[in-house]
C-alpha cells in the first residue's frame, strides 16, 4: 500500500508536501469521538499549512458523514473499511484479508464517487483485552488460547458493549468461530468507554475494546491475536469525492503522505494523549503534524 510514497523521488515529495492549491474550501468532516476529532484537525492543519482554504463539520455520527459526503457536503474524511463494507456497503460475507476490504470498497464506493486513497497502517478493528500480567500469568496471547482456557474450566469473565454483545456478527458469531463456552453470567455489558475502566480495575478479566484506544498503552493492556482473523479490517484510511480530486490535482497525493505516517501504535499515543492526559486536540493534532514535518 505504502509503494507510492516509497518510490517518489525527495525532490518531488518535497514538492508534493510544500505545494497548496487555489480552490475553493475543502470542507473536512468528522465522527464524534477522539480520534475522528484528531484526524479532522491534523488534516485541517495540515491542508490549511499547504495553502487550502478548508472548513471543519466534525461531530458527526457515521451515517451522517457519509450520507453528507456522499451529497457533496464534506468532501472528505477519515473512514474505516470495515464500516464501508459493512455499514454501507451491507455485504457481511467473503470479508477476507484487510487488502481484500480495502480493495472490495475502493470499488464499490467508486461507483458513488468516493476516492479510497492510500489506507494507514492503523487498524481500528475490534479486539479482545487483557491485563498484561494476567495474560502472562494465564499464558493467553491468542483468542484461541483464551478459548481454550475457557473450556479447559478457566472462570474469566468479559466487559463488553451491549450493542456488540447482541449483533449477528458479535460474541455469538466468536464464540462459533472459535469454539468458545462462556456462561452469560460471566459477561457484562457496559458503555463502549466503560470496558476499558473494568478491565484496569480489575472487575472483569476480559474486555472487548478498539485496537486504537489510547487506553490501551495507558493502561498497560495486551490485545489478544485474533488467529483465525475473526474480526474485520477497519483500517484508517482518507476518502474523497472524486470531483474534489479533479479539482485539485495534488491532493490525493498530500493527503498519502499524511496517512503513511499513522499506524496503530503512533494514533493510540495520540488518542492517550487526549483521553488520557486531557490533552488539547487542536495542540496534539499541531505537535504531531511538526514532529512529522508536515508543518
Amino acid at each position: 500500500m505504502r509503494t507510492l510514497i516509497k518510490h517518489l523521488g525527495a525532490p518531488l515529495l518535497a514538492a508534493i508536501v510544500a505545494t497548496g492549491a487555489e480552490a475553493r474550501s475543502i470542507v473536512i468532516g468528522g465522527k464524534n469521538f477522539t480520534e475522528q476529532q484528531l484526524l479532522a484537525e491534523m488534516t485541517a492543519q495540515y491542508l490549511d499549512h499547504l495553502g487550502y482554504q478548508v472548513e471543519r463539520r466534525t461531530g458527526m455520527s457515521s451515517t451522517t458523514v457519509r450520507r453528507a459526503q456522499e451529497t457533496g457536503q464534506v468532501d472528505l474524511y477519515w473512514e474505516y473499511t470495515g464500516t464501508s463494507l459493512l455499514i454501507y456497503n451491507k455485504l457481511e460475507e467473503g470479508i477476507g484479508s484487510p487488502e481484500a476490504v480495502y480493495q472490495k470498497v475502493k470499488t464499490l464506493d467508486a461507483q458513488k464517487g468516493l476516492v479510497w486513497l492510500q489506507p494507514s497502517g492503523a487498524n481500528n478493528t475490534y479486539a479482545l483485552a487483557m491485563q498484561r500480567a494476567d495474560a502472562e500469568a494465564n499464558g493467553i496471547t491468542t483468542l484461541s488460547e483464551l478459548a481454550q482456557a475457557l473450556n479447559d474450566g478457566r472462570e474469566l469473565t468479559l466487559a463488553t458493549n451491549a450493542e456488540w454483545y447482541v449483533r449477528d456478527d458479535g460474541f455469538k458469531a466468536l464464540q462459533t468461530a472459535y469454539g468458545l463456552k462462556m456462561e452469560r453470567s460471566d459477561i457484562m455489558r457496559l458503555d463502549t468507554d466503560l470496558t476499558h475502566v473494568a478491565l484496569n480495575e480489575g472487575i472483569v478479566d476480559i474486555a472487548l475494546v478498539f485496537a486504537t484506544d489510547g487506553r490501551i498503552p495507558a493502561f498497560d493492556l495486551v490485545l489478544l491475536e485474533d488467529d483465525k482473523a475473526f474480526f474485520p479490517a477497519y483500517v484508517v484510511t482518507p476518502v474523497v469525492r472524486e470531483e474534489v480530486l479533479e479539482a485539485n490535482p495534488l491532493l490525493a497525493a498530500q493527503l498519502n503522505v499524511l496517512s503513511a505516517r499513522l499506524d496503530n501504535d503512533t494514533l493510540s499515543a495520540l488518542n492517550a494523549r487526549i483521553d488520557v492526559d486531557r490533552g488539547v486536540i487542536e495542540q496534539v493534532a499541531e505537535e504531531f503534524l511538526r514532529s512529522s514535518g508536515l508543518r
